[in-house]
């Protein structure tokens, strides 16, 4: 029996679910596509945006790799 893990939503040491970084992503797309902030703050949410893009990519490469090895254990028992 596979052992399910029940903590997927975790994604990184300084918090923050994948759904929840998502979720912060498109409000910062949000607030940037309004036109209403200073230009240095919209290199400022720009700069946090990718940052956030790069802990969900991270995360979903993992879940891949762990995908990936179930996927062959599965293959190794038939």
């Amino acid at each position: 029996m596979v052992k399910r893990n029940n903590s997927v939503k975790s994604m990184s040491a300084n918090g923050g679910s994948y759904e929840a970084k998502i979720a912060e992503i498109e409000t910062i797309i949000t607030r940037i596509e309004s036109g209403e902030l200073e230009l240095a703050d919209v290199f400022t949410e720009f700069a946090t945006a990718v940052e956030y893009l790069k802990e969900c990519d991270s995360f979903l490469q993992q879940r891949q790799q762990q995908v990936d090895l179930l996927i062959e254990t599965l293959q190794d028992e038939n």
